[in-house]
């Protein structure tokens, strides 16, 4: 029991590292992590995977801020507009069964990572201006505040590339500006499971403190790594995810 403890906190660091790395991906494992390593119950796991991604992404976003590398008017959009949907997501999450939304979901995510791949860019380092929208940005954040409060994840594999593809910002401003959003849509959504009950806050203060550190030692290493790289390195991580959702859902749909 004490090994699946230990091995709970370094991926707890392993969750923070990826946010702040490739702005996503460590929520995704927040909630298997903290079920099936350290044994939290799975509607409690959904509120802690908020509290512990929503701050780790905080910390992140602000470290970003400093650096330049967050665009905080088209964060602003994305984040605002996602915190009904994000509300009312984490509400209905306790009522319906999100296997046939993972596989849609899933079929989003290769749809996404294909255009991330083949897409031509404008400069990888650059802000492109002429792709912003204010209606596409509260669209696209309204639809990943549903998904971040109803499955418990910040949907910084669907931000950053709407960001990229929709908000014109760089791979690095994308990853940046991923993370606020995603801490507005965690605060959002974690209202929600508030009014179900509570959750163990000495573990959840660990996890973040865990994450945090990854987070800042991920967001040094995506200054040093080539944007190319980053982009197209996401863009398979988001294909490895939207498998993995596959292989565990299909089945409910038989």
């Amino acid at each position: 029991m004490e090994s699946y403890f230990i091995l709970g906190l370094i991926l707890s660091a392993a969750i923070g590292l990826s946010l702040g790395l490739i702005g996503g991906g460590g929520s995704i494992i927040t909630v298997p992590v903290l079920v099936y390593v350290l044994g939290v119950e799975a509607h409690q796991a959904v509120g802690m995977s908020l509290s512990v991604v929503g701050a780790t992404s905080l910390i992140g976003a602000m470290f970003h801020y400093r650096r330049g590398t967050l665009d905080l008017k088209t964060g602003t959009f994305f984040g605002v507009s996602g915190i009904l949907s994000a509300y009312f997501g984490s509400r209905l999450t306790h009522f319906l069964s999100p296997a046939v939304l993972l596989l849609s979901f899933a079929g989003l995510m290769l749809l996404i990572a294909t255009l991330m791949l083949t897409r031509k860019q404008t400069g990888e380092g650059e802000t492109n201006n002429k792709n912003k929208s204010a209606l596409k940005a509260v669209f696209t954040g309204s639809g990943v505040g549903f998904l971040t409060g109803f499955l418990g994840v910040g949907g910084g594999f669907l931000i950053v590339p709407a960001l990229m593809l929709f908000g014109g910002l760089s791979m690095r401003h994308a990853i940046g500006t991923s993370l606020m959003v995603i801490s507005i849509n965690c605060v959002a959504g974690l209202l929600g499971h508030l009014s179900y009950g509570g959750f163990d806050l000495h573990l959840t203060f660990l996890v973040t403190l865990l994450a945090a550190m990854g987070t800042l030692l991920g967001t040094v290493l995506s200054h040093r790594t080539s944007p190319t790289h980053l982009r197209k390195g996401f863009a398979v991580f988001v294909i490895i995810v939207a498998f993995f959702l596959i292989t565990k859902n299909y089945t409910a749909l038989f």
